[in-house]
């Protein structure tokens, strides 16, 4: 293996440990603040700026893992099997949408990251829908829909102030 691929990887994984704790921390406080309105489900997401983040300033493989990582750990620590199974459902299917997104040098990151607020919260009320034999809560997109999006711009906001910034830095 070259040096120059070792430091790469040792550069990726230290960097991926940041994003992950930084990711646990966001997810606990925001696991301790109270239900938007009341309305249950609906949460900020603010890790996920930092999802969005490892997305453009690392890569797929890295984002992939620290989303897995991020839905196991934070349900171990702080949930149950019921929220992994919840969140990785959510995950995957935002995750599938922003990989694909984030590959367009037009689409800009907090486009990328109100899709993958809607497509989370879809992913979620999906697996409810199995899990529960309801489509009753069909009817409860239509508000995770326009969540998601309000919610995905503000992470997308956030993941891209701290984005310039460091590139700003680099240079």
């Amino acid at each position: 293996m070259k040096r120059s691929s070792r430091q790469e990887i040792t550069r990726t994984t230290a960097y991926s440990g940041l994003l992950l704790a930084t990711m646990l921390v966001l997810g606990y406080v925001e696991s301790l603040l109270p239900a938007v309105a009341g309305v249950p489900g609906i949460k900020l997401g603010l890790s996920n700026s930092v999802l969005i983040f490892a997305i453009y300033m690392l890569n797929l493989p890295a984002a992939w893992t620290l989303m897995v990582l991020k839905v196991l750990l934070s349900g171990l620590l702080f949930g149950g099997f019921n929220t992994i199974m919840y969140a990785m459902a959510g995950g995957v299917l935002s995750m599938l949408f922003m990989s694909i997104l984030s590959r367009f040098q037009s689409i800009h990151p907090i486009t990328v990251s109100m899709v993958g607020g809607v497509s989370h919260n879809i992913g979620q009320v999906a697996m409810a829908m199995i899990l529960l034999h309801t489509r009753q809560l069909f009817y409860y997109m239509a508000i995770l829909i326009f969540v998601g999006m309000a919610c995905g711009a503000l992470t997308g906001v956030c993941a891209s102030s701290v984005m310039k910034h460091l590139k700003a830095m680099k240079k």
